[in-house]
């Protein structure tokens, strides 16, 4: 790759694979299923709000960064620098079984190559303001699109709006119409570009100078 960029690669669901230039490999929101292929990640995120977003099949991968606490009343706090990147989280809370668990959800940022990258995960209410002061500038953020399991459309809309991103990557589909509506409310202060390949590369430098939505098309990964 070249010098000082990022690959992001969108596999399946909320799944997205990154590669930094030194060849480390993080999976976010790993659920165990990446596809026909024996690659294992050095370190994955996971959050628990659905078993689609997290698996207890780690062998092999060096670092497993859960976005929730098995102790009650105390959030997921990390904060891994691994030299080429560091990984911390902000949690949030999730909706389960009709009540609200705190701090069971986590906004993972990457940071690398010079950028902030953000994947809101099971996102299941707008942020604080001291949670958005948490956040702080995100270059590239990967949103679910669902508009129910997570949050309604025009609310995450709000949220992505306000966090304004260079670049916002949908994910979390469940169907072509919650991505279509996402766009179209995107579509007013946002560009919108589509260009039917699964993964970019990201640098700084070439961030675009309008936000933009960029739609990744899933892919998973194969040997």
């Amino acid at each position: 790759m070249p010098q000082r960029t990022v690959r992001l690669s969108y596999v399946a669901h909320s799944m997205f694979l990154l590669q930094t230039e030194g060849g480390f490999n993080l999976v976010t929101d790993y659920n165990g299923h990446l596809g026909p292929t024996v690659f294992r990640p050095d370190a994955v995120t996971m959050n628990r709000a659905h078993s689609s977003h997290w698996s207890d099949n780690v062998d092999g991968i060096e670092h497993v960064l859960r976005g929730w606490s098995e102790q009650f009343g105390i959030a997921a706090d990390h904060y891994l620098d691994l030299g080429e990147i560091l990984i911390r989280n902000v949690t949030t809370d999730i909706r389960s079984w009709g009540t609200v668990e705190e701090d069971g959800n986590s906004i993972f940022v990457f940071e690398t190559a010079g950028l902030c990258i953000a994947h809101l995960g099971h996102l299941h209410h707008e942020p604080t303001d001291a949670q958005y002061a948490a956040l702080g500038r995100i270059d590239v953020l990967m949103v679910p699109v669902d508009g129910g399991y997570t949050m309604e459309l025009p609310t995450m809309i709000r949220v992505v709006q306000r966090l304004r991103s260079s670049i916002v990557v949908p994910m979390h589909w469940f169907g072509p119409a919650n991505l279509e509506t996402f766009l179209g409310g995107m579509s007013s202060s946002f560009a919108v570009t589509r260009p039917g390949v699964s993964e970019m590369l990201l640098s700084r430098e070439t961030l675009p100078s309008q936000p933009t939505v960029v739609v990744l098309e899933p892919q998973p990964l194969s040997d």
